[in-house]
């Protein structure tokens, strides 16, 4: 069997920064060719960033994306790096007319590309387009209609992205058609929870429906609300896992594959299934016998269940940050669970001395939580200070006479008010600290706890985040370092504290009981009848149900944060903010 040597650059695009992708393709290539790679590739639309939403639609951006290629190809062969071709995603347009999305020629594309000696010497546009969950493809692009087939070192090559071996047929079964020794799939497959089992199992299944191995290039970082958690893979023709990336982890993987030879027929042009048609490329290079020792890229340990949430809200919040310019964050801490949680996400995510924390106590604030907020920065060594709002409060009383919510209400304004006037004075970029229970019942206040540029925490049940504080603390004790929440902020009754005495089940039942409630109601979309009959009380679930209902409108006004479930409120879920259906 011939042996084909080939480099996975699990890398972190930025959309719309075309030259520092590039950048990267470049760097990434010189390592991959160092480590005598003869086969290297890159992520899903790795030229432009992913996704690129509406950007889509422009043709500048279209047209810079393309001749970015061309310009990427010139510059690898410049650099030396011309004879390892290079397949990378980029942003293109179709050449003709495409009849079936009633879409005219020089539409956007999904594209990828080879890059082999100075030359873009193959197109390809992605066949399957999602248009599900967090995906508008159907908007944005026209389908491809090709099987491409490299033919290098003696091996055929399939290629493939993302989308095209999450749908039945189309390039797998092609692909087999085909006689491909290799399918290649290039991914900006987002994360959730679980998903990399599923992951697993899908390129298992289609490895054995295209009868050869896969090999599947993801992406990490972060774009907005959606998290890559990278776990590139490479599973033999018997499923069997050669080669796994690690999580939320930037990474070169490079292995020795021995692959079947090519067929020596010439089928150039043939009509595969579900109408591709077969565009073989032929590379060159003879074929290469195994090496004396074989490069094995071994198999990265996976990570826990709180592990891995962790990290996806640590790299969804560090991507946004940076991403957008920004240097340092800027959280209210108030002594309580949730913005405790943020705090200890942020500092991982940017580094304690780039985290600033504000107390801003009430007359309603207990010296607990106060003492609570204080001691989380003392363990942490974030930046902390106290501005009473007292002053403000009283001043705001005095002017009109408030009571009763409105009363409560105007304490969290004042909040959000200050929060934002430190972030214009000292360029800190404001996190919001509200949980996915509370958003989903309404459980917040507009331009108060809302505000801020980023959510890290929206995807997050409340039951959930007293899981993460405790595994967090735990993690710390097993490194041998000081638990950053203190045991009392996760042990006393959560409490908004803008009245006396106040605590969360005054408003809202049991959070365990609650969010298994709305897991139901939210991501398995269950109307009000079937929650029922799952056993939960009736007037619990019309009170629950009415509640999310009614609250759509706080949720649409409040800031993006990482996904992590298989619906979050945002691109998952879009329901109309007028809306008079109260039947679940």
């Amino acid at each position: 069997m011939p042996n084909l040597r080939l480099a996975l650059c699990q890398t972190d695009p930025w959309v719309g920064d075309l030259a520092r992708n590039g950048d990267e393709v470049v760097r990434l290539t010189k390592q991959a060719a160092e480590a005598g790679a003869q086969l290297v590739a890159f992520p899903e639309m790795a030229l432009t960033g992913y996704p690129v939403e509406d950007l889509a639609l422009r043709h500048s951006f279209v047209e810079a994306s393309r001749a970015a290629l061309v310009a990427l190809a010139a510059r690898l062969a410049a650099e030396g790096l011309g004879g390892v071709p290079v397949v990378v995603g980029y942003l293109g347009r179709s050449e003709h007319a495409s009849p079936r999305s009633n879409r005219p020629a020089g539409s956007p594309q999904n594209c990828a590309a080879v890059l082999h000696r100075g030359e873009v010497v193959t197109r390809f546009a992605k066949h399957h387009l999602p248009n599900y969950g967090v995906f508008d493809e159907f908007r944005w692009f026209v389908p491809g209609d090709q099987l491409p087939v490299l033919r290098l070192h003696g091996v055929d090559v399939a290629l493939a992205i993302c989308e095209d071996i999450w749908q039945d047929g189309g390039r797998v079964t092609a692909a087999r058609e085909a006689g491909a020794g290799l399918l290649l799939v290039v991914n900006g497959s987002p994360y959730e929870r679980n998903k990399d089992d599923q992951r697993l199992e899908l390129v298992r299944r289609r490895a054995a429906e295209a009868g050869c191995a896969l090999a599947y290039v993801n992406m990490v970082g972060g774009q907005d609300e959606l998290v890559f958690d990278g776990d590139s893979i490479v599973v033999g023709a018997d499923g069997e896992v050669l080669a796994r990336a690690p999580q939320f982890e930037e990474h070169l993987l490079v292995l020795d594959l021995d692959l079947p030879a090519a067929a020596g027929d010439d089928t150039d042009g043939l009509l595969l299934s579900d109408g591709l048609h077969l565009v073989r490329t032929e590379l060159g290079g003879e074929p290469q016998a195994a090496p004396a020792e074989p490069l094995t890229a071994g198999v990265a340990p996976r990570l826990s269940d709180e592990a891995e949430i962790w990290a996806a809200l640590v790299s969804g919040t560090r991507a946004y940050v940076a991403k957008n310019g920004f240097d340092s964050v800027l959280i209210g801490l108030s002594g309580g669970i949730d913005s405790a949680l943020v705090a200890a996400i942020a500092v991982d995510a940017v580094g304690a001395p780039n985290v600033h924390c504000v107390s801003m106590p009430s007359r309603y604030s207990s010296q607990h939580s106060r003492d609570d907020a204080a001691e989380l920065a003392r363990r942490t060594g974030l930046r902390f200070r106290t501005v009473s709002i007292a002053p403000m409060f009283d001043a705001y009383l005095g002017a009109v006479e408030l009571t009763g919510l409105a009363e409560e209400n105007l304490q969290s304004r004042l909040r959000g008010t200050l929060l934002m006037a430190i972030s214009n004075q000292e360029g800190h970029l404001v996190l919001a600290p509200g949980n996915k229970s509370e958003l989903a019942v309404g459980y917040s206040t507009l331009y108060g706890d809302s505000v801020g540029a980023y959510g890290p925490v929206k995807d997050v049940y409340k039951s959930l985040v007293f899981r993460l504080a405790r595994w967090r603390n735990e993690e710390a004790g097993r490194r041998g370092e000081v638990p950053p929440i203190p045991e009392h902020t996760i042990t006393k009754p959560p409490s908004a504290e803008l009245r006396p005495d106040q605590v969360d089940t005054d408003s809202l039942p049991d959070y365990d009981l609650l969010d298994s409630l709305l897991t139901r109601y939210i991501e398995g979309d269950e109307g009000r009848d079937a929650i029922v009959a799952a056993g939960f009380d009736p007037a619990l679930v019309d009170r629950v149900v009415r509640l999310v209902d009614t609250a759509e409108y706080k949720r649409r006004q409040y800031p993006p944060g990482p996904k992590i479930s298989a619906k979050n409120f945002g691109r998952d879920r879009r329901l109309p903010i007028t809306n008079r259906w109260r039947r679940g």
